[in-house]
């Protein structure tokens, strides 16, 4: 049975919940703000038209916290909630739904939240938690994947996958695989578009501290694997190509010294070489070659692939691996720094024959989120999407598109109007394409930060810049959020 949810809206809701009047954290105000419902909508107003070629579900997670937080609340705390609108015969229909995780429908039954904050503290009077070392909420609030049929919600800090429904975002259940899920899933899981397994890692605070697995298409553990790293590690994210995986382990994380007293103080270790552990899809632990490159640290990847020889990887190389508090925000001064997030586009390469690292930067723009046509994931690929972050405010926005050409060099551009954000972006083929990597379209939730309009935007991928063919007008507000997912309509019967 779903656990208690605030009672569905069908019309245009931006209320926040109550609690927050008394809360001052930028992260919980304003464009960032959770609503207090869940909404349903048909037919929506459109300005333009929508392609007649475009069918499917754009899905977006992201956090939205229900109730006042326990303790100092970061971003990353917020309970997950997926929008979803759906693209059929020229019509679209909006959904948001929350991702009810089993500790969402705990605190739910409770009426309060019962965890800690990312930001807080083990509390020893809490029930049993998630994440690497079992005490945070498993919000489901970050990452979507498309895996045999259905969409699963993934959490940063590794939990348990939640199974949506692509056309509605509603939650059906825990995914374990029959049980075989002996440990948890993070963030940035890995679909392979012409096998249809699934590849992920999880991290964790006691040995093994890695671990690897592959799921295949019909829903069978084929692979658990332990992966030696020399200590608790926090990778965010893992590539893949069309016969290995990508595993990460790199110097930022908590210290050493103080993790055994429960204190979560992330460190950059700017002496220790970044580590890359290539692993035949199948392999064991006895297989993982390791390749070193400099200190750094990834977010995301854009894709990797198989170069003869090399092993390609391009994605997004943060800049300020561990950045300085500003003045003046008080005690959630470390937080807003770490997410004002810079980062820049770079490529790695290692040999499998030599055991060489080349690398280099890409662009010198600040540029996240990265998407690709998934059709060519784990394949060479020559596009990439990414959105634009102004470093010139005081929290994490998108104000724009990039799109990348890396056989050529060459880049387009979108800015959305001033006071206008935008979310993650991913790539939807067109029915019937021509077979290009970008003959599709790019879509989008767009909020404005004055008054609370949402709008979905689609946008042609071959000319980015010149804005959207069409705008979706929302029925309620979408608060920023995390990463997102194009579900096909002919994965749902549509076309």
């Amino acid at each position: 049975m779903n656990a208690p949810v605030p009672e569905s809206n069908n019309g245009m809701e931006r209320d926040a919940p109550s609690w927050l009047a008394n809360i001052d954290n930028a992260y919980l105000r304003g464009l960032y703000a959770p609503v207090a419902h869940e909404t349903t909508a048909n037919e929506l107003k459109v300005i333009g038209e929508i392609p007649a070629d475009l069918c499917g579900a754009y899905m977006r997670n992201g956090p939205n916290q229900v109730y006042a937080p326990k303790s100092k609340h970061h971003w990353f705390d917020g309970d997950g909630m997926v929008h979803t609108i759906a693209f059929k015969d020229g019509k679209a229909s909006y959904r948001s739904r929350f991702v009810q995780t089993a500790h969402f429908k705990a605190n739910a039954a409770r009426g309060e939240e019962q965890w800690p904050g990312y930001m807080g503290h083990p509390d020893p009077n809490a029930p049993p938690g998630a994440g690497s070392d079992g005490w945070l909420k498993d919000s489901g609030n970050t990452d979507l994947i498309l895996h045999n049929g259905e969409v699963l919600a993934l959490w940063y800090q590794a939990g348990v996958p939640i199974r949506l429904d692509p056309a509605t975002g509603d939650t059906l259940g825990e995914q374990t695989w029959g049980g075989a899920l002996t440990r948890q899933v993070s963030a940035h899981a890995k679909t392979d578009p012409v096998t249809g397994e699934l590849f992920f890692f999880d991290y964790n605070t006691k040995p093994p501290y890695m671990t690897y697995h592959v799921v295949s298409r019909e829903g069978q553990m084929i692979r658990n694997v332990p992966i030696d790293v020399p200590g608790p590690r926090l990778p965010h994210d893992m590539a893949m190509t069309e016969n290995y995986a990508i595993l990460h382990d790199l110097p930022l994380f908590w210290d050493p010294e103080l993790l055994p007293r429960g204190i979560h103080k992330v460190t950059f270790y700017p002496d220790m070489p970044s580590r890359f552990g290539v692993i035949p899809k199948y392999g064991n632990e006895g297989d993982v070659r390791w390749f070193e490159a400099e200190p750094c640290y990834i977010y995301h990847v854009t894709n990797a692939w198989e170069e003869g020889d090399w092993i390609v990887m391009e994605g997004c190389r943060v800049t300020e691996p561990c950045p300085p508090s500003k003045p003046g925000q008080g005690m959630y001064s470390r937080m807003m720094a770490f997410l004002l997030l810079k980062a820049r586009f770079h490529r790695w390469k290692f040999n499998l024959k030599t055991g060489e690292t080349r690398e280099e930067w890409l662009d010198d723009r600040n540029a996240e989120f990265p998407t690709v046509n998934m059709d060519v994931a784990g394949r060479k690929s020559r596009y990439s999407y990414h959105v634009s972050i102004p470093t010139n405010r005081e929290t994490m926005v998108f104000d724009g598109l990039i799109k990348f050409d890396t056989r050529t060099g060459s880049s387009q551009s979108l800015k959305f109007k001033d006071g206008w954000y935008g979310s993650e972006s991913p790539f939807a083929p067109r029915l019937n394409s021509n077979g290009d990597e970008d003959d599709g379209y790019l879509i989008t939730f767009i909020t404005n930060e004055v008054d609370g309009q949402s709008e979905c935007h689609i946008i042609d991928a071959k000319d980015i810049q010149a804005g959207p063919v069409a705008r979706v007008i929302l029925p309620a507000r979408v608060p920023p959020g995390f990463h997102s997912t194009w579900v096909p309509g002919t994965e749902m019967g549509w076309a």
